[in-house]
């Protein structure tokens, strides 16, 4: 049995730019694996590509060249699709768009009606993913009437009720104000370490990214760094130089070292960088 949930092999994506009609590569020979029950982070700036990665992991894109595996399934075989998709679901940036029903709990049913699944394991799935994101005493509401954050949670429920191996989120939070992304990102590690579903998070925040077992970073197309979020954010420069940030407290360490006070690099949180400042003598 693998252990890859989910495998992108010397991926490349080419389009016809509605511009100039050249045609473009979105990604370029690209090598990337997800593994089982992993929180990943995709990180790049707007434009690399890393939205194209999130679209070929559940066969919404065909690579134009290599292939991409879920589960050991070809998303290029058009019989394996729906079984791609009810093992990897996707949950997108805008939760006005996944909305489907006027009744929250009739928008979490919406997945797993169409596919197929008897009506009380339904209710059942419905209730437990509600209680999985916090949302259950909001089963009877609108969801027009939610807040960003709330919308989220309960596209990501409708995602659970469907009961698949890996989630890959596209931005999710892109929307959303700061506290509405925080509860989001704290329910997005909740499921991966409580239900072992593994969580591909596609972002360009550096706090989010932080709190991955994994990064890969993206730009121009290429996979062009991977590592710990302490091994990737330690990079400061190199960082910089695709046009992404680092958490504050790592370029604080960064410039402290430059202006040769030697403090650990690789600190990607407050209460680390709290720790070693007391450490300094």
């Amino acid at each position: 049995m693998s252990n890859e949930m989910i495998r992108c092999e010397n991926v490349s994506f080419k389009y016809t730019s509605h511009e100039d009609g050249e045609i473009k590569y979105a990604l370029k020979d690209i090598n990337l694996s997800v593994k089982k029950g992993e929180f990943l982070v995709v990180l790049g700036h707007n434009g690399s590509g890393k939205s194209t990665v999130a679209k070929h992991m559940n066969a919404l894109l065909i690579p134009s060249d290599g292939n991409v595996y879920v589960d050991e399934l070809n998303t290029r075989d058009e019989d394996n699709v729906w079984d791609i998709r009810s093992k990897a679901g996707m949950v997108f940036q805008n939760p006005d768009n996944q909305m489907v029903a006027t009744i929250v709990e009739d928008d979490v049913a919406f997945g797993p009606e169409n596919l197929g699944i008897d009506p009380l394991e339904i209710r059942k799935r419905v209730d437990e993913s509600l209680e999985k994101v916090g949302m259950s005493e909001y089963k009877r509401h609108a969801p027009h009437l939610l807040s960003g954050g709330q919308k989220q949670r309960v596209a990501i429920a409708g995602i659970l009720a469907m009961q698949p191996d890996c989630i890959i989120l596209d931005e999710p939070t892109a929307m959303l104000d700061p506290s509405g992304r925080k509860e989001v990102i704290k329910n997005i590690k909740e499921i991966n370490k409580e239900y072992g579903i593994s969580i591909v998070l596609i972002t360009h925040y550096m706090d989010e990214a932080a709190e991955a077992d994994r990064i890969v970073v993206v730009d121009d197309g290429k996979a062009i760094m991977e590592g710990t979020p302490k091994k990737i954010f330690s990079n400061v420069e190199k960082m910089k130089e695709v046009g992404l940030d680092v958490p504050q407290v790592t370029e604080l360490s960064y410039e402290l070292n430059k202006a040769g006070i030697s403090i650990d690099r690789e600190i990607i949180n407050v209460d680390e960088m709290v720790d070693a400042l007391c450490q300094l003598k």
